[in-house]
């Protein structure tokens, strides 16, 4: 039985609904055994800290814990295979989008942590695929921000398991059966969002990061913007809070209220002097 906060978006060779996936759409093989698809999902972990002393191997294959990139700023995790035949690469082509159209820089606002959950591949394909997407986003400072990397089963499962990110490996296509989506993590290590899909909103992200920094990340603005929207972990989105823009809107109609009555009493003290002062 799968809990509110379960999401599955499965993926094998397939079939994708649409351009972009909601939370609930599905990426399905008919080759893939049902009994092996129940095995797949992402369970949200929100507010619980991922094991930062878990170490990995970067780009250039020296040994690196996971706190190396959690200081400052808000982490976005990506979990894929580079081999991926169809879906990994559809999850990267969409977080790049997304990180295009967020304004802020990635390795100066937040970082980026992709790791594969495949224990066969090596630091040489991490880096060849760091070099393809750093080159897309076209950003400075997105080498030192954007990082790719491997690991040991022991330490992959370790990862996948505090995040809620369930996969398996299909024998009969040789093939992982896994869920689509990333996470946005505090500078501590918290899981703070999860969203779902092959598509992620900008806006959504743009949210989440500033939501996971504190309001280190952003402008008045943008924290105005997370008053007015609320996520919801059912759908890994964020929707317009009603309440709060009532109360926003209930203020600003005080507020109009007791300065039109203000200026009137001003304007009344200043007739009733001018008369005084003719008489």
């Amino acid at each position: 039985m799968k809990g509110p906060n379960t999401v599955i978006v499965y993926g094998m060779f397939a079939f994708v609904w649409g351009t972009s996936l909601p939370a609930w759409s599905q990426v399905t093989s008919a080759s893939v055994a049902p009994d092996i698809l129940e095995q797949v999902g992402i369970e949200q972990r929100l507010d619980e800290t991922i094991p930062l002393d878990l170490v990995f191997r970067d780009e250039t294959g020296q040994p690196v814990p996971l706190s190396a990139f959690f200081r400052e700023r808000p982490v976005v995790l990506s979990l894929v295979y580079y081999d991926c035949p169809m879906l990994c690469t559809m999850i990267l082509n969409g977080l790049l989008r997304s990180l295009k159209a967020v304004p802020f820089d990635v390795g100066k606002e937040y970082e980026v942590v992709t790791v594969s959950f495949d224990p066969r591949e090596t630091p040489e394909l991490a880096r060849r695929k760091k070099k393809q997407y750093v080159r897309q986003y076209d950003r400075p400072g997105a080498a030192e921000g954007w990082h790719f990397l491997t690991g040991e089963q022991a330490a992959i499962d370790r990862l996948t398991e505090a995040v809620g990110f369930r996969y398996t490996f299909d024998e009969k296509t040789q093939q992982f059966v896994h869920a689509s989506g990333i996470m946005v993590l505090t500078p501590d290590g918290k899981l703070s969002r999860y969203f779902y899909g092959i598509e992620y909103s900008p806006r959504d992200l743009k949210l989440g990061l500033v939501e996971a920094s504190a309001g280190r990340v952003g402008s008045v603005v943008d924290q105005l913007l997370l008053y007015c929207y609320h996520y919801d972990p059912e759908t890994g989105k964020y929707g317009v809070a009603i309440m709060n823009i009532t109360r926003i809107l209930g203020t600003a109609t005080v507020l109009a209220i007791v300065t039109f009555m203000v200026i009137m009493l001003r304007q009344e003290r200043r007739q009733r002097k001018l008369n005084l002062d003719l008489n």
